[in-house]
């Protein structure tokens, strides 16, 4: 179960930090569903990578000593979905640009 959650909030937490990038910068907009899929994948992927860094892995673990949710571990997992999404989100876009002048 605390697996289900924490993916919930890295996908929740990508597809905002995608529409936010979407909203911020138009150019780079890919619509409302495509930053949200977007965002999600790439919150997946930002919290994935943020585990690898040292220092940071301790921060999105995902569970605390008992076996139950960390809400420490939540919301540096949401913080490191929303960072994750709105940029890879941002990179598509820019790609999606360049695609569309050429």
């Amino acid at each position: 179960m605390e697996m289900v959650v924490s993916l919930l909030v890295q996908l929740i937490g990508g597809g905002a930090g995608g529409n936010v990038i979407g909203q911020l910068a138009k150019k780079l907009s890919l619509g409302t569903a495509g930053n949200s899929i977007v965002g999600a994948i790439g919150g997946l992927a930002g919290t994935w990578l943020a585990g690898m860094i040292p220092g940071l892995d301790t921060l999105v673990g995902g569970m605390g000593a008992a076996g139950s949710l960390d809400i420490g571990a939540l919301a540096g997992q949401g913080v490191s979905g929303l960072v994750g999404g709105g940029v890879l989100t941002a990179i598509a876009g820019l790609i999606k640009s360049a695609m569309a002048k050429s």
